[in-house]
């Protein structure tokens, strides 16, 4: 069964309440993110790009960074009190509206 996003961020929320520390900072999360970005970008690159992996670099794959994101990125709107599902219908408001146009659609005749 999939969780849906609501149910995600209350999972991470029920995680993230369980320690004393609880949250970090907003600058600290947006640290984070940017260095869980840069893993992102190496693993890309080791996989699309000109840039092998050396035999002795741990395993490491795209999907775990993107969880990794995934996961702060929750922490960051918990943190903040932002619905992610309101922020995602936002977003898609906006490309359906002033993006409407943007690029070329496929032909679904």
């Amino acid at each position: 069964m999939e969780k849906s996003l609501a149910e995600m961020q209350r999972e991470v929320d029920r995680y993230i309440s369980q320690f004393e520390e609880g949250y970090f900072s907003p600058l600290s999360m947006l640290a984070r993110m940017s260095e869980e970005v840069g893993e992102l970008a190496r693993e890309v690159n080791h996989e699309f790009g000109e840039k092998p992996k050396k035999l002795s670099e741990e395993h490491n794959s795209i999907e775990l960074e993107l969880g990794d994101i995934l996961f702060i990125t929750m922490c960051f709107a918990n943190s903040l009190g932002i619905d992610l599902s309101k922020a995602h219908d936002s977003v898609m408001h906006k490309f359906n509206t002033r993006d409407a146009n943007r690029w070329t659609k496929k032909n679904t005749d």
